[in-house]
């Protein structure tokens, strides 16, 4: 059993500690103004495009993107920190976030020449949005089992299935869908996979508004019925699909909105306890201590992508031990203040309650945890 899969040390240098004081500083300006309320998991509900733009006009979207594409050519770990930063402190991403933080990077190692100069300027300017097009109503984070099936036709495919929990896409421009392209091979059921860039626009895409208990839509099903994708719009290579999609995972799994999400949370009860107007609870120090050790590891990952090594395991980890301590962190808040929280002070009241919402599709998102133990055992050279 193999168990050298964790991403080396990575250290924080003085010009990443630099540029998180300009972040900060940015921040500080935007919530004193009143553009935006900091709130709990705001990377999948909280939508700005205005505010995406004021970011990408400070060269803070884009990031890793090389200047002939548009973008700023910076590192993976620089990247690291503004996401850290803005999700940290709630603030409203999502319009940015699928595009900038996977499809960018999927582009540039699978994306012809043709879909980079089309895609990755705009999505540095944060005039581009994206979603995702994996899960399926029956498939879930077993991704193998899809059922959208992509024909070649003449000039292109013509793509029929249905996509869930598809974020962002009653917003979104397009979203890179996976389809099975060749018949269910049993003996290899990830062979015949392939991707396509869909436009969420285009005749026979229908998408149908989920909304939550909350009343909230964040997430939707898109229906495709026979949508023609021109061959400039396949993705990657015909049959590559099942490579491609854990190329895009290692990038959706490893980042710290997968530990972040509900940090607001952990950060206004620390406010209320030092003020005095809630008292500490005796495990606060481990809901901390599990926060350093998972932005190590986080970082550290951010490190082994900047180098060009695979992370798949580590980044799987990342989003096992992430999701189940943001899960955790509103769970203890919510004991300590009672479930309905009459007493509570308004910040922390209102962020409990949004956590309290959005807690169900932590473990759920990106990969279920019986699917990222599965992922970490094989990583582990485990049988």
């Amino acid at each position: 059993m193999s168990t050298t899969f964790a991403p080396p040390t990575t250290v924080e240098t003085p010009q990443m500690r630099e540029l998180r004081g300009q972040v900060r500083e940015f921040l500080a300006a935007e919530i004193a103004a009143g553009a935006f309320t900091p709130w709990i998991d705001t990377w999948l509900t909280r939508w700005d495009e205005a505010f995406t733009r004021r970011l990408a006009d400070r060269g803070w979207v884009g990031m890793t993107i090389p200047e002939e594409y548009g973008g700023r050519g910076r590192t993976h770990l620089e990247r690291f920190v503004i996401t850290e930063e803005l999700l940290a402190v709630g603030a409203p991403v999502a319009a940015q976030w699928v595009a900038d933080r996977q499809i960018a990077p999927s582009l540039l190692r699978y994306g012809t020449e043709e879909q980079k100069q089309e895609f990755l300027p705009r999505i540095a300017a944060g005039d581009c949005c994206f979603g995702i097009g994996m899960s399926e109503p029956d498939s879930g984070s077993d991704l193998a089992s899809v059922r959208t099936r992509g024909v070649r036709v003449d000039g292109g495919w013509t793509v029929t299935g249905t996509k869930v929990w598809t974020s962002g896409a009653q917003h979104a421009e397009a979203f890179i869908a996976l389809a099975r392209t060749e018949p269910l091979n049993t003996g290899d059921r990830h062979a015949g996979l392939s991707q396509f860039i869909v436009d969420l626009r285009a005749e026979g895409v229908t998408i149908r508004p989920i909304v939550s208990l909350s009343g909230d839509h964040h997430f939707n099903e898109v229906v495709l019925d026979e949508v023609f994708v021109p061959d400039s719009r396949v993705f990657g290579t015909p049959g590559n699909g099942w490579e491609q999609v854990n190329s895009e995972l290692a990038f959706e799994r490893s980042g710290p909105e997968r530990f972040l999400s509900s940090f607001r949370l952990l950060a206004s009860e620390i406010g209320e306890i030092t003020a005095g107007r809630l008292p500490e609870r005796a495990d606060l120090g481990r809901s901390v201590a599990r926060m350093a050790g998972l932005h190590a590891l986080s970082q550290n990952i951010a490190g082994a992508l900047q180098r060009g090594e695979k992370a798949d395991t580590a980044a799987a980890l990342v989003k096992l031990l992430g999701t189940t301590t943001e899960g955790d962190l509103v769970d203890v808040v919510s004991t300590g203040l009672g479930d309905e929280t009459p007493a509570a002070p308004g910040e922390i009241d209102a962020l409990l309650r949004a956590g309290l919402h959005q807690r169900p599709g932590f473990t759920l998102r990106g990969g279920t945890n019986e699917i990222l133990r599965g992922v970490i055992a094989r990583g582990l050279g485990m049988r």
